[in-house]
């Protein structure tokens, strides 16, 4: 059932450049376009604009365009839902239901709402946890079309069920169902019409990554990392081309494949270590070489920015780190607010620790220099014992910080005196 304000029907939803329309923000790489920030936070961090409690549960983070926020909850484990709110106060202006929660039996026990929407003009593109993909009108979250990839494909998640977030590439959707017959797969964007199936070698159950677009070795494919390793598939016919697997050796392959040129950089938390391989061109496809595996390096769920790119910046469980991208070799380390996830946005870091603390951090690879440090007030309940932890990355938009930790969302001005409008 969708809930709508009346009064925003009169308004169209603009894009605009400052937008962080999807899962890592425009790019799909973590990194935001926008300029004119704050160099340096006041005591207590940047002016506090509003904040939403008891909006649902959640891990995933939320996605802002045209005005308007949008975020996956779940209530319980029979309602999964996805909400559009303003930017300028926060207020609800429609609520849809996708869905049930995925897995709820899950062990270690932490059903929720997962994912990021993506937004692409007048649709919203979303993905929950049980593994229904639908695309809703941005106006009003009346939904176009709905398919539950469980039942369509054959899907296979991991434990923790769905976690990915849709990638839109021209009018192609492509989720990861997981599974023998269809790995991958890429429908119309407008219609939900198969294009083409993956059957990956080896059946791989979905993991917790979301696809991204590269173009290594020569061709345009899919990189997504799964549950048995990293993978490429031809974005055209979805034919599978290569596997790395040194770093999925852990239960859980959380963090999205970082990617420059013919270069691929994976990490898994549990591992602690971190590859980096080249894509080759070759008669029968495209082959993945390593380049490096090492420890050390940014491993955490919150993943990793590539800036300038030369140089990585994450977090592993003993603080922030810098490092070469073409070498792995560590510049420095500094335990700042621990584990947690990064975004860049004007020759900064945003890091928003699993502890809860945000900081803001220059990025340069000569040394560790912190530029403000806060708590968000009044933060929820950690009810799942004692590893459920603020897992939601930060999102920077059109000079404001949002920061999620599951029912709860926080809105910062962090342009403040260099605001124009």
């Amino acid at each position: 059932m969708c809930k709508q304000r009346l009064a925003w029907f009169l308004f169209p939803l603009l894009a605009v450049a400052g937008d962080w329309p999807q899962w890592l923000g425009p790019d799909r790489n973590g990194v935001s376009r926008e300029a004119g920030l704050l160099k340096q936070w006041p005591k207590g961090g940047p002016k506090l604009l509003w904040q939403v409690k008891d909006l649902g549960y959640g891990y995933g983070a939320p996605a802002v365009a045209g005005g308007r926020l949008y975020v996956i909850t779940n209530s319980g484990v029979d309602n999964e839902s996805l909400h559009a709110l303003s930017v300028e106060d926060g207020k609800p202006i429609w609520s849809t239901r996708l869905g049930n929660v995925g897995n709820p039996d899950q062990q270690p026990s932490y059903p929720a709402a997962r994912s990021t929407p993506t937004v692409e003009g007048e649709l919203v593109y979303a993905m929950s946890s049980d593994g229904d993909v639908a695309v809703l009108d941005a106006a009003t979250g009346k939904v176009r079309w709905q398919k539950n990839v469980r039942k369509e494909f054959g899907g296979v998640p991991g434990k923790w069920a769905y976690a990915e977030s849709p990638l839109i590439d021209g009018d192609t959707l492509v989720v990861s169902p997981g599974g023998k017959d269809a790995t991958l797969v890429a429908v119309n964007k407008k219609t939900g019409q198969l294009i083409w199936k993956s059957p990956v070698p080896g059946g791989d159950a979905a993991a917790y990554a979301s696809a991204i677009q590269v173009r290594g070795g020569g061709r345009k494919q899919y990189v997504q990392f799964l549950e048995k390793g990293v993978v490429g598939v031809d974005a055209q016919t979805g034919k599978f081309l290569w596997r790395y697997d040194q770093t999925s050796k852990g239960p859980a392959n959380i963090p999205t494949p970082i990617a420059k040129e013919d270069y691929v950089y994976s990490t898994a938390r549990s591992l602690g270590a971190a590859g980096l391989i080249r894509l080759n061109g070759a008669a029968d496809g495209v082959t993945a070489e390593q380049v490096y595996f090492e420890r050390n390096l940014p491993s955490s769920i919150g993943g990793a920015v590539l800036v300038g790119g030369q140089h990585l910046y994450g977090t592993n469980g003993q603080g922030l780190i810098a490092a070469e991208f073409a070498t792995g070799k560590v510049l420095w380390q500094n335990e700042s607010v621990g584990a947690g996830s990064v975004l860049y946005a004007d020759g900064h870091l945003y890091v928003h620790g699993e502890d809860g603390d945000v900081a803001l951090v220059e990025a340069t690879p000569e040394s560790y220099r912190e530029k403000g440090r806060f708590t968000p007030p009044d933060r929820p309940a950690k009810t799942r014992g004692a590893r459920e932890k603020s897992w939601a990355y930060p999102v920077v938009a059109n000079g404001k910080l949002y920061i999620r930790d599951l029912d709860v969302i926080w809105c910062y001005d962090i342009k403040g005196a260099n605001r124009t409008n």
